[in-house]
């Protein structure tokens, strides 16, 4: 996990966020999200699938961890590395929830 800010009031670009690097955060501003806040209280599962829908294919989802990670670290929980999130994803797609 890069180096980053250690609490959500002290980042100030996408990239600031942990896990969060250029690539994740040009696919974040697709979304229309340009600022750390515009994560807060946001679905990362919604999110996936509008980007998804957006651009006509799958994206790994990987994505869709970092998109976990970044959610929960805006939200208030600490930082976690993004594959973290995986046997989760994993386990919500398993039960059939997404």
């Amino acid at each position: 996990m890069k180096k980053s800010a250690h609490t959500p009031d002290t980042v100030r670009r996408l990239e600031d966020i942990p896990n969060v690097g250029v690539a994740v955060a040009d696919e974040l501003r697709a979304l229309g999200i340009t600022a750390p806040t515009g994560l807060v209280g946001r679905d990362p599962w919604a999110l996936y699938a509008e980007l998804n829908a957006r651009c006509g294919c799958c994206h790994d989802p990987c994505l869709l961890d970092t998109f976990i990670a970044a959610t929960r670290f805006m939200a208030g929980e600490p930082a976690r590395p993004w594959w973290h999130y995986t046997a989760e994803r994993k386990a919500r797609q398993a039960a059939g929830k997404d």
